[in-house]
C-alpha cells in the first residue's frame, strides 16, 4: 500500500475513491501501531464482532426513519469496523483489505454472468449449456434472486471439491449464521432449499401447508413444548408466502412493529393530554384511541384494524 497523509480531515472532492480507501485504511493502521490507541491496539476479531451487529442494525434504522444524513454516518461506521477486521487480520497474516475488496469484486462478477457474461465463471462453476441459456436471460429481481442461490450452490460444491483434506462436509445450511434473527434465518433457509429444487408450485399449495399448519396446532395442549413447535412452524410457511409473494418478511416485520410504536405514541399523546395513564383505560377506551390514532397517522377515514 502506498504511503498516505494519516492525519485525517476533509480530503479534497477530487481525490479519487481509491486514494481515499488507502487513505483512511493507514489511518486504521495507525490506531493499531505501537504508539496508536491503547483501545484499538487491544481488539481482536472476536473482541469487536458485536460492533458490526450493532452499526449495522443503527444503519437500518437510518434507512427505516428515512435519515439519510445519518445513514452516511451510519455506513462510515459500518466501513470502519471492515476496515479495521480487516487490519487485523494483516497483522496476524490472514488476509488483507485489498484481499477483502478482491474478493467480493470477483464474487459480483460471477454472480452476475447475465450482466458481465463472464464465460470463464461460467467454466469455472461448469455450468451446462442450458444453464448458461437461463442465467443469461434473467430480467426480474425475482429471477435474478433464484440465479444467486443456484450460483452460491456451485460455489459451494466447488469450494468443497478443493478441499481435499477436509474430514466434515458442509451442508447446504451450515453457512447460515444462527446468530441471524430467527426471520432472517427462516428466509435464507427457505431460499436455499428452494435453491436446490424443494419448492411448491403455487401460492395455493404454500397457503394449503400453512392450513395444516394451524391444524396441527390447534390440536395441541395450550403452552405445551409440542405448541411451540407447531407455532413455529406456522411461521416458517408463512415467511415461504412472503417469499413467493416477493415480499422480505423480516423487513415487514419490522414495518408493522414501527407502525405500531408510532400508533402507541400518539395514543399516550392523547392520554397525557386529557390526564390519562393508558394502562388505567379498559378495552373500550383503548380501541377507540387506537382507531382514532389511526386516523391521525393515515389521514384517512379507514377506521379497519390494521
Amino acid at each position: 500500500m502506498t504511503t498516505c497523509n494519516v492525519t485525517g480531515g476533509n480530503p479534497s472532492g477530487d481525490e479519487c475513491l481509491g486514494s481515499k480507501l488507502e487513505r483512511f485504511a493507514a489511518l486504521v493502521a495507525a490506531l493499531r501501531a505501537p504508539d496508536g490507541c491503547p483501545w484499538d491496539r487491544e481488539q481482536t476479531h472476536q473482541s469487536i464482532a458485536s460492533h458490526m451487529i450493532e452499526e449495522t442494525y443503527e444503519a437500518v434504522a437510518a434507512i427505516e426513519r428515512g435519515d439519510i444524513a445519518n445513514l452516511r454516518e451510519e455506513l462510515g461506521d459500518m466501513l470502519l469496523q471492515i476496515v479495521l477486521q480487516s487490519q487485523i487480520a494483516k497483522e496476524s497474516g490472514e488476509f488483507t483489505f485489498a484481499d477483502v475488496v478482491d474478493d467480493i469484486d470477483a464474487k459480483i462478477v460471477r454472480r452476475h454472468p447475465h450482466v458481465f457474461g463472464d464465460e470463464a465463471a461460467f467454466a469455472a462453476a461448469r455450468f451446462s449449456k442450458e444453464q448458461i441459456a437461463q442465467i443469461q436471460q434473467a430480467q426480474t429481481a425475482g429471477e435474478v434472486i433464484n440465479l444467486w442461490d443456484q450460483i452460491k450452490l456451485h460455489e459451494k460444491a466447488m469450494k468443497a471439491s478443493r478441499c481435499q483434506g477436509e474430514t466434515e462436509r458442509v451442508g447446504l445450511l451450515d453457512n447460515i449464521p444462527q446468530s441471524f434473527p430467527a426471520l432472517m434465518q427462516a428466509q435464507d433457509i427457505s431460499r436455499k432449499v428452494v435453491a436446490s429444487g424443494f419448492e411448491w408450485e403455487t401460492i395455493d399449495e404454500v397457503w394449503e401447508q400453512f392450513e395444516s399448519e394451524v391444524d396441527e396446532f390447534n390440536a395441541t395442549e395450550l403452552g405445551s413444548i409440542q405448541a411451540e413447535q407447531e407455532f413455529g412452524d406456522m411461521l416458517f410457511t408463512l415467511v415461504n408466502v412472503a417469499r413467493k409473494q416477493g415480499i422480505d418478511a423480516e423487513s415487514a416485520l419490522r414495518s408493522s412493529c414501527r407502525k405500531i410504536r408510532e400508533r402507541w405514541a400518539i395514543m399516550e399523546q392523547y392520554a397525557q393530554e386529557r390526564d390519562q395513564r393508558l394502562e388505567e383505560l379498559g378495552t373500550v377506551e383503548l380501541e377507540a384511541m387506537w382507531q382514532k390514532a389511526k386516523l391521525r397517522e393515515n389521514g384517512s377515514k379507514d377506521g379497519s384494524r390494521g
